[in-house]
């Protein structure tokens, strides 16, 4: 919106012209979402608190989270908020990847607030039916995958790249709405599984998300692409503001989810945020990088497919319980120590997935 408005008085004064730069506007697009997060976050809780829209807390998880029983949820509308209003605010709304991270974050924040909804409103600890939630993260996600598949003007944006070799680029044609749909589909439930602690969710994904926006500012500059032998992808840097307004909603909401939480992010706010992740590493040409970068994500997931997988089979359970934070607790140490041992983790992930931009 700013775009538009910034290229008029340039007419005027010159010193407009710096709104034009996407550095510029990303700095700020961060800046306006941690500030909106920070500014409307009490005021959330409150109203949470005054609706009794609180945590409830599964009988087969961990005793010590049965305190956190009544804490109030659904609190990642405020990050979807935050990130909506930042983007539409610092964006040039011109460009239609911009569209479709909004369109993706928004349609899988629907789901999770209907997910969120059925466990505070009707008491179902279990939420949205399983079968039903995944119909539509497949709807959403395969829409998603159609529309960039089809709207690409280019081989670069829908070639398949492999970190690590300068020169494979693979055709796969069709198979890349398949690919992009597990990718959107599977990053959304892979961050949702993960956020069981406090704070363990939300700064993976702002430290994985920073990344991917610097991923996609390279892919879309032609000279920075071309030296780091990667796709150029015309168009795909102005995500960058997106991923600045992830980081600064990300961020204003640990203010007040960090341990002891104040409020928890619910399914609205941790399926939007793993399929916002998924769908620009697709548009940035990066997804093996964020498999490797959300190497927390993809523990906790495979954590509870081989527990699931063991028990059916044999009966018996690999982990003392699934996902893989847990495990952890049950083991003897306190929450704050698997927390900060993840984000130490995720931060070495996240450099190692940025090397590999010249590891090639």
């Amino acid at each position: 919106m700013l775009v538009w408005l910034t290229s008029y008085l340039t007419q005027i004064d010159s010193g407009f012209a710096v709104f034009q730069y996407i550095t510029v506007r990303g700095i700020f697009s961060l800046l306006t979402a941690l500030l909106i997060s920070l500014m409307i976050g009490p005021w959330m809780i409150r109203r949470l608190n005054q609706l009794q829209i609180g945590q409830v807390v599964r009988d087969d998880g961990p005793e010590s989270h049965l305190s956190k029983a009544g804490t109030p949820t659904m609190g990642g509308a405020l990050i979807i908020v935050s990130m909506v209003f930042s983007t539409l605010l610092w964006s040039d709304l011109n460009n239609h990847y911009v569209w479709t991270t909004l369109a993706v974050t928004l349609m899988f924040g629907a789901i999770g607030w209907v997910d969120d909804y059925r466990k505070v409103f009707e008491k179902d600890p279990k939420g949205l039916p399983a079968r039903w939630k995944y119909f539509w993260q497949s709807v959403a996600g395969l829409g998603a995958s159609v529309f960039l598949y089809f709207s690409a003007i280019g081989p670069a944006e829908t070639h398949y790249i492999i970190p690590f070799f300068k020169d494979v680029s693979l055709n796969i044609g069709i198979f890349y709405i398949v690919i992009s749909y597990f990718v959107i589909v599977g990053s959304s439930n892979a961050v949702n599984l993960t956020d069981g602690l406090d704070g363990l969710a939300i700064l993976p994904t702002v430290m994985v998300g920073g990344a991917l926006g610097i991923i996609a500012y390279l892919a879309g500059h032609v000279e920075f692409s071309e030296y780091l032998r990667i796709p150029y992808v015309a168009g795909a840097g102005e995500l960058v503001i997106f991923c600045g307004t992830l980081v600064g909603a990300g961020l204003g909401f640990l203010w007040f989810n960090t341990y002891p939480a104040q409020v928890f992010m619910g399914d609205v706010g941790a399926l939007a945020l793993g399929a916002a992740l998924g769908v620009v590493a697709i548009i940035a040409r990066h997804e093996i990088v964020l498999f490797i970068m959300g190497g927390i994500f993809v523990m906790e997931t495979v954590s509870v497919i081989l527990q699931v997988g063991s028990f059916k089979l044999t009966g018996k359970r690999i982990f003392r319980m699934a996902p893989l934070h847990h495990h952890f607790e049950l083991k003897g140490w306190p929450e704050p120590r698997v927390i900060v041992r993840f984000w130490i983790i995720t931060v070495m992930l996240v450099l190692f997935g940025l090397a590999t931009l010249k590891l090639r």
